[in-house]
This record gives structure tokens, sequence and C-alpha cells, in this order.
């Protein structure tokens, strides 16, 4: 296998399940796998944590479909919206289908007549997200509608929160109250209400816990990363990811040799430099460039000059360390949220980052 490579702990992943499960019991838990499992490697979390779940949540069909190759069965919400010409592939595959405009649902409802096969599709309201759904003050004639439509099956309704992480709650609990708004149409209108309610995405289930109903759809959260710095933290969760890589070339630099492309860096003195094969084509992203850290025997070593496409150099100073040596990239005490500090962004986009030619390994301790 490839010397750099992110080992991914299934049995801490388990851990992180199931307390989740335990704070939000009785609501059901939808895991979501979209974007590679969060860069954890779908091909091996999704066969591992399937039958664990009671719903699996993605973000394209082309996502679902692949996990339906992969020989899942757990049912499947594609969470995003899509284009007419895709809706064939819920039907064919046994996936569950985001409604989130009327066109959608009398197409989906057309073509369920057609093919004398009834979809379970969930309705998605927007309460201020300004992404995808029906905005909630139009939510009335849209539910009346869905309602009327025999081949389909209304099997759940949902929000999405837009910053249920902040500590000013109040958009969240007003996005809240809408959609309590929005659920009230049932009753108002004697139609039944689906049996799947549901709103809280990891933040919300950290910090809104009203808002859980009939499920919950734990993201980063179930990864072992919290979505936000200081959010209260009722569940306990850690990483599950070590990102690994061996250092292939070790040489002593002479003072005032740059190192890299564009001469960012260069040593006052000489200087024992180490190449690890590791760049930004694998998601250490290049802005990290003479910012980021790696441990090497659990001591840290700064990143100098610029990250190369394929490969980095850490300034290892007097050391005498020699190619062969493991380098960890990420995991112990290099948190994600250290590298999304170097780079400028947050924890999802380090970690759905990762890039794909990054092997991936899978453990169990």
């Amino acid at each position: 296998m490839r010397p750099t490579y992110l080992e991914v702990n299934l049995s801490q992943l388990e851990q992180n399940l199931a307390a989740i499960r335990s704070q939000v019991h009785p609501a059901k838990v939808m895991v979501i796998l979209k974007a590679n499992a969060y860069g954890h490697g779908v091909e091996g979390v999704a066969p591992f944590f399937a039958p664990k779940a009671d719903y699996l949540g993605v973000a394209l069909v082309e996502e679902a479909l692949h996990l339906r190759r992969l020989g899942i069965s757990t049912p499947i919400l594609v969470l995003g919206g899509i284009l007419p010409e895709q809706l064939p592939d819920f039907f064919d595959n046994g996936l569950t289908l985001t409604v989130a405009s009327p066109m959608i649902l009398d197409l989906a409802q057309v073509m369920a007549v057609s093919r004398g096969k009834r979809l379970k599709v969930h309705l998605k309201i927007d309460t201020g997200m300004e992404r995808l759904g029906v905005r909630e003050y139009e939510a009335e004639p849209f539910i009346i509608r869905s309602a009327a439509c025999s081949q389909l099956e209304v099997e759940g309704i949902f929000t999405h929160f837009a910053n249920a992480e902040a500590k000013d709650q109040s958009h969240p609990r007003l996005q809240l109250d809408r959609f309590q708004r929005v659920l009230s149409v049932y009753e108002k209108r004697s139609i039944p209400r689906p049996k799947l309610v549901h709103a809280a995405n990891s933040a919300a289930v950290l910090a809104l816990p009203e808002s859980r109903f009939d499920m919950v759809r734990p993201g980063i959260l179930f990864y072992g990363v919290y979505p936000a710095r200081d959010i209260e933290k009722p569940i306990q969760v850690l990483p599950a990811i070590k990102w690994k890589s061996r250092v292939v070339h070790s040489k002593v630099t002479q003072p005032d040799r740059p190192v890299s492309y564009g001469s960012l860096w260069k040593p006052g003195r000489e200087t024992r430099i180490l190449t690890i094969p590791c760049g930004y084509a694998d998601g250490y992203f290049r802005r990290m460039s003479t910012q980021a850290q790696v441990l090497i025997g659990g001591k840290r070593y700064p990143q100098v000059g610029r990250i190369c496409m394929d490969q980095l150099m850490v300034n290892a100073g007097s050391e005498d360390i020699p190619a062969g040596e493991e380098v960890l990239l990420l995991g112990d005490d290099l948190t994600v949220e250290e590298l999304s500090d170097w780079t400028g962004t947050n924890e999802y986009e380090v970690l759905t980052s990762i890039g794909t030619r990054v092997p991936r390994s899978y453990v169990r301790e």
C-alpha cells in the first residue's frame, strides 16, 4: 500500500453512533454518508454501518447508486436536489426522493402512475436556509397536493438548519417554530402526518434537542468531530481517523538554500529536511504552507517551504531522522481543528478534501 494512507477506526465510529443513539432515543438515526463518508471512505464505512443505521443519507443520486452497487439494502434518502431525468433511478433502485418543489412532486406522481409502482418521498421545507425546499409560508398547498398523490408514499417531511451551531440560537429557534407551524397543517387539514419528521443535523442534535422529532441526521458528529468549537457537548464522541505517511527522503540542507517552489523559506544553518510523499493533490492544502506541523515519534516538526502537489517538506532541525520513519499528518494530538485553522477553512472541508488517491485502511480496536 502507498506509504501515505488514512487509517479509519471502525470501533470508534461504532462508539460514536452508540453515544448518539443513546442520547436521542427513541428517535431513529440517519447516518450521513455523503462526500465519501466525510472523507473516511464510503466503501469501507458503509457496508459496516448500513445494518446498524435506521436510514442512510447522501447528497447525490450517484452516491446512492454507489451504495446500492455495494450491496447495501438499507433505506437511502437522497437529500440533494435532482433533475427530472434522474427520477427513474429512484424507482429502479429503491431510493427515497427528496421532493423540494411542486414540479418534482408532480413528475414523480406521473412516473409512479405510468410505472404502476409506488415511490417513497420526503417533503423538503425551507424554513430559512434558502437553498432547497418549499418555503414554510407556501407549504400548506404543497402538503395538500402531496396528500393527493396516490402513487407516492409521503414517508417523511424535513427541514435543515442554517446555523444550529451558533451561540445565538434565535435563528435556529425561528426555523424550528416555522417548521412546527408547517407540521400543524396536518392536523388542521386532517391529513395523516408522515411517520418520519426530521430536522436535527449534528449541531441541532447537540444544541436543540427539541428538534430531534422522529429521526436525526448526524453527519460530522458521527465521525467524531464537533460542528463548532464552543458548542455544548452532551454527547461524547472522538475522531476515528489517523492520516499517516513515512519519510521518503532525509538530507541536510545548507544555510540559505531555499526549500521548494517559490523559495518561501530557507534555513539559517545546516538543517535536516525530510520529504513526505503527500501534497495538495491528496487534500493536504497548499495554503497550509509554512504553517502546518506533523508528528514524528510524538514530537511536532514544522512543515517548511511550499507544499507541492505530491510532496511536502519538514524541518527536523539537527535531529537525525532517517527515511522510513512514520509521520502523522492528522490524528492523536494533531487535530482536524488545527488543520482547518492552518487552511483558513472549517473541519468539514478538511475531512472531505482528503483525496481518493489516499488509500483507506480499516481497523477495529
